[in-house]
């Protein structure tokens, strides 16, 4: 019997496709021919990605925030106002309706007051402070208000006396009839009401039949804030709140007696724009705007609106303006500043003005240049506020974020294309078309020198730029780039960083039709994700790049994901916690690098190493043993397969081994045996196996499909015999 030899590989490189299968084999037998799931991780080897979870449990708000339009509405119609989208047949809405009546209730038998009609078997309803839905099976008759109902689940938790009670009803599939001009709908629905709500009674859609995807994603503080259809809403992870609200400062009517389609009003600070709603003290309905206003030096307008004054409001009645349209919004982006000691984001999103938020005021720009109305980009770049919109790139004038005078050192500048993204780079603003790239250096309006850094290489989309360890990466028509200071002042290199997976980036960039980025700081990695309409979730794709080398294209190593589907993603840091939040278009918004699955659902992962031909490829080998180096953090399950001779057609592979470590004398949560598990023993790290087969090369293919924590492969060796040159 020829003697044993043994062959280690550590596992080190990355994905790489674009070599042939032999010289991939022979010149980098560590990297990896197929690794999905896995990252490369700068603590060496390939590691399992972690997973994702729900950030907040309520869904992103799909319709603005709609009010009921109207007092006395009952029965199965009801007409919602100030809302930018329309429901479709099967979305559930919420109305508030109820409250428990009594403490230290639990069991499946409820005390409730203040319904205005008896429930009926089959609705359903939450309770304030919980997210658990509960299904009516039968209710006594009203005393007055009062009622007990039978229901399901039980409570496990009793609720506090008063809590409300929020109602479900689902839109009919005669569905809605839509008014778009004045942000209202009728809907048809399947339930007689049981809450006769109040005019301008909040309304939340807890779920919807229609798929809308995010539209941008920001993270600012403790806060995500995300745009979505024609709204933005921030939330800390318990509820969104609406941030596109005018603040135009405390409006009153202007005289008595008022009535029809026009409404006289004081005391604004802002300029109202058609689509905005609003409600009167004291009078029924929520109205619509439905010309943009003009307003007078000392707050007074005459609003143009819609319907007709139900009474006539009184003199100085309070005006609240509910909510403002920002509809037709294309794609959100945002940059953060402090120009004053107020943090304040700026916002932009293709179609409306550009507007500031600082946590408190939402406020637009209407009366902008045609240059900044609409624009695509924005970017804070020596203390002034820089937009693109097309191939005009506008900016305020030093510590300024509302106006564009010339005299405040405001202006534009053609840079002869369009732009495609904005970054700042070592103290210059790097301006991406998508067939060039220019650099914008100086300090003012009266220095500023606008410099081309190549023609012939551009950037495809702006939210694929993002700066990692010193260089800003950003994906062009050949795959990701690097933009790179050399050692010249006023140089950049411009490395072809992907070439190693080039054949993976055509077909990402063909099959995807939009794509978007983060980065991962403490792990030193971009992220890219694309996102199509037509791939479903499983076969969503990311691909990861982690940055070894401080600066510079080489040591970059990548892998491939599936399974998070991304329209929209940011990253930052908050209290030194690096918080990764995105979203897609099934409603929710995501924390990634959160948990050990993808929201409950199983991570799929495979690495296969290149075909090892073991220093001679025309020797045939018999392999033995399999010795496996890991690092897990928990319990581990996979499958390892050899595949032998390039996995041809017609050859024949041994079967699949297992390696687990929830076996024996270790604890896990949940699976632990009483009189077995031993307190203090140390994880299993070395898994080793028999293994069968003889071919001339073989690769090593390891495969999960489960829960477990992330784990670590850092190595292999294979013991082995050669056989006689034949």
């Amino acid at each position: 019997m020829d003697k044993w030899q043994t062959y280690p590989v550590e596992f080190r490189g990355g994905l790489i496709t674009n070599l042939s299968p032999l010289q991939q084999g022979v010149n980098a037998p560590g990297s990896a021919r197929i690794l999905r799931n896995y990252e490369p991780s700068v603590e060496g080897g390939y590691r399992r990605i972690e997973g994702y979870s729900k950030y907040d449990d309520a869904i992103i708000p799909p319709y603005s925030a709609p009010v009921v339009h109207g007092n006395g509405q009952s029965g199965k119609t009801l007409i919602l106002g100030a809302i930018h989208t329309s429901p479709g047949a099967g979305d559930v809405f919420a109305l508030a309706g109820g409250a428990i009546d009594g403490a230290s209730q639990t069991g499946t038998s409820l005390n409730v007051d203040g319904l205005n009609v008896r429930p009926s078997a089959n609705d359903t309803f939450t309770i304030a402070g919980s997210s658990v839905v509960h299904t009516i099976s039968s209710a006594t008759a009203l005393s007055g208000t009062d009622s007990t109902l039978t229901i399901s689940p039980a409570l496990l938790t009793a609720p506090a006396d008063g809590a409300v009670l929020s109602f479900r009803y689902s839109v009919a599939v005669s569905g809605a009839v839509f008014d778009a001009t004045n942000n209202r709908v009728t809907l048809t629905i399947l339930q007689t009401m049981i809450v006769n709500p109040s005019n301008a009674d909040a309304v939340t859609f807890v779920s919807t039949t229609a798929n809308y995807k995010a539209l941008g994603i920001a993270i600012w503080e403790n806060k995500a804030i995300v745009a979505k259809n024609a709204d933005i809403f921030k939330t800390s992870g318990s509820g969104f709140t609406k941030i596109n609200v005018y603040d135009y400062g405390t409006t009153l009517v202007n005289g008595a007696s008022q009535s029809g389609t026009s409404l006289a009003i004081d005391g604004i600070t802002g300029v109202p724009q058609a689509g905005d709603v609003f409600k009167i003290a004291g009078i029924n309905l929520v109205y619509t705007v439905t010309a943009d206003a003009s307003v007078s030096g000392g707050g007074g307008s005459t609003l143009a609106i819609n319907p007709a004054l139900a009474s006539n409001p009184a003199d100085n009645a309070v005006v609240t303006f509910i909510s403002v349209a920002t509809e037709n919004a294309v794609k959100a982006r945002f940059a953060r500043y402090n120009f004053n000691g107020t943090e304040k984001i700026a916002i932009v999103d293709g179609f409306n003005p550009p507007a500031l938020y600082d946590d408190t005021d939402f406020v637009a720009l209407p009366a902008a240049p045609s240059g900044v109305l609409g624009a695509t980009h924005v970017i804070e770049y020596k203390n002034a506020l820089f937009f693109g919109k097309g191939s005009t790139l506008s900016f305020t004038g030093p510590f300024i974020d509302s106006t564009f005078e010339s005299g405040d050192g405001a202006g534009s500048i053609n840079v002869g294309s369009v732009i495609t993204g904005l970054a700042v780079f070592r103290n210059q603003l790097i301006i991406f078309t998508e067939r060039h790239i220019q650099q914008l250096t100086g300090s003012t309006l009266s220095d500023f020198k606008m410099q081309p850094i190549t023609k012939d290489i551009g950037c495809l989309d702006g939210d694929t730029v993002q700066e990692i360890g010193g260089d800003i990466m950003f994906l062009a028509i050949d795959g990701l780039r690097l933009l790179s200071a050399t050692e010249r002042i006023g140089d950049f290199g411009l490395a072809a960083v992907s070439k190693s997976i080039q054949n993976n980036f055509t077909k990402f960039i063909a099959t995807n039709s939009t794509f978007t980025s983060c980065v991962v700081r403490e792990k030193s990695q971009y992220r890219i994700f694309g996102f199509s309409d037509t791939l479903t979730q499983e076969n969503s794709q990311g691909i990861i790049a982690t940055q070894y080398a401080e600066q510079g294209s080489a040591g970059t190593g990548f892998a491939e994901t599936r399974g998070i589907r991304v329209s929209a993603v940011a990253s930052e840091y908050n209290a030194a916690v690096e918080l990764v939040i995105f979203a897609n278009d099934d409603g929710y918004l995501y924390q990634m690098e959160s948990g050990n699955s993808f929201d409950g659902l199983n991570i799929q992962t495979t690495f296969a190493t290149p075909h090892l031909s073991m220093q001679d490829p025309r020797v045939r080998k018999t392999f033995y043993k399999l010795f496996l180096y890991t690092d897990p953090q928990g319990s581990v399950n996979f499958d390892a397969s050899l595949k032998l001779d390039f996995d041809t057609q017609g050859t024949i592979q041994p079967t699949p081994v297992t390696f687990t470590n929830t076996e024996g004398a270790v604890g896990f949560y949940g699976e632990a045996v009483f009189g077995t598990t031993a307190f203090g023993v140390k994880l299993l790290k070395l898994f080793d196996t028999p293994v069968v087969g003889s071919a001339f090369a073989v690769s090593f293919q390891f495969e999960s499909d489960g829960t477990d924590p992330p784990y670590s492969l850092d190595a292999l060796t294979v013991e082995y015999a050669t056989h006689d040159r034949r």
